[in-house]
């Protein structure tokens, strides 16, 4: 009779399961760090305005629509708050003020507000999805398991990508959709570089957001300095940016501070805008490959700052 083995001695099965591979990882990396985001009360607080902006254009749409319906009558009334209401100023103001058009300003204009909502909630859980696998030393469990560092990278810049597109350029789409369901099919045919530059401008967003965050979670870690440091890049230097050249005249290239309108700009090269009819159209702005150049280069510093900061996190095997 042989001897008994190792395993039959300390009573262990043999393992045999198989492997899924780093993918299975990286979704599963990133499903945490959503759970992590989406059990904050801030993240459904700042959910709840973005919804009301949505609706606002959703709902504004189909306003104007109607009233080019009511283009006989001079005015129309709607309860006791909406008396002897002009129709032509109405349409006027949601197709020249608000641009509920259908035109690439329409979608401009959604992804601009619906943006900053998606940095203040981005700025506040970046340290709780990123920052704190470096403060309270989880990034070793995590790189001890078969996978490598970029797998955890790749992770974390899911997570972020899911939850930009969601708020931003899923709306969109929806916004682009209706539109042509409520004017004319052709729409669809006449207007579908429309519904690419949808997704080239959530892909902008997406990659630079991703990176950033990434990048600034791992040197800051805490909440205050992150909001600190995004509040800069995004609300500070876009006042800096508009004194300069829109109070002081300087040259419109000192507009590339404003990061976030460098990626507006890149959306509207994607949608083929004339640069002259950019609004507002008081502003001067920088040229678009200008726009993408620093966009570009701040990829490049935070994927070489990613490289150098995760390379330098030791493992225990």
């Amino acid at each position: 009779m042989p001897p008994p083995s190792q395993e039959m001695l300390l009573k262990y099965r043999p393992w045999r399961g198989s492997f899924h591979g780093p993918s299975r990882a990286v979704w599963a990396i990133a499903r945490v760090a959503l759970g992590q985001m989406v059990h904050r009360k801030m993240f459904w607080s700042m959910y709840g305005l973005s919804l009301m902006i949505f609706l606002f254009f959703f709902f504004g749409q189909y306003l104007m629509f109607w009233l080019d319906t009511q283009i006989s009558s001079q005015t129309f009334s709607g309860g006791s708050l909406f008396r002897n209401v002009p129709t032509q100023g109405l349409i006027t103001f949601l197709k020249r003020g608000a641009q509920l058009d259908g035109s690439a300003q329409t979608f401009g204009n959604f992804i601009w507000f619906e943006g900053f909502i998606v940095v203040i909630v981005l700025a506040f859980v970046g340290s709780v999805i990123v920052g704190n696998d470096f403060h309270y030393g989880s990034l070793p469990f995590f790189l001890s398991k078969p996978i490598t560092r970029w797998h955890y990278v790749a992770g974390k810049c899911l997570a972020v990508a899911l939850f930009v597109n969601l708020m931003t350029t899923l709306p969109a789409i929806v916004l682009w959709v209706q539109y042509g369901l409520i004017d004319d099919f052709e729409y669809f045919i006449d207007n579908f570089h429309l519904l690419l530059g949808i997704l080239g401008y959530g892909l902008i967003l997406t990659v630079t957001l991703s990176l950033l965050l990434l990048a600034t979670a791992t040197w800051l870690r805490r909440t205050v300095p992150m909001v600190m440091v995004w509040m800069a890049l995004f609300v500070l230097s876009r006042s800096i940016g508009r004194g300069l050249v829109d109070g002081m005249r300087f040259d419109p290239r000192w507009r590339l501070i404003d990061l976030w309108n460098d990626m507006y700009l890149i959306g509207h090269w994607i949608w083929g805008t004339p640069h002259q009819q950019l609004r507002p159209l008081s502003q001067a702005q920088p040229e678009y490959w200008q726009a993408a150049v620093v966009v570009v280069a701040l990829w490049a510093c935070c994927v070489v700052y990613l490289h150098r900061r995760i390379q330098a996190v030791e493992v225990v095997s």
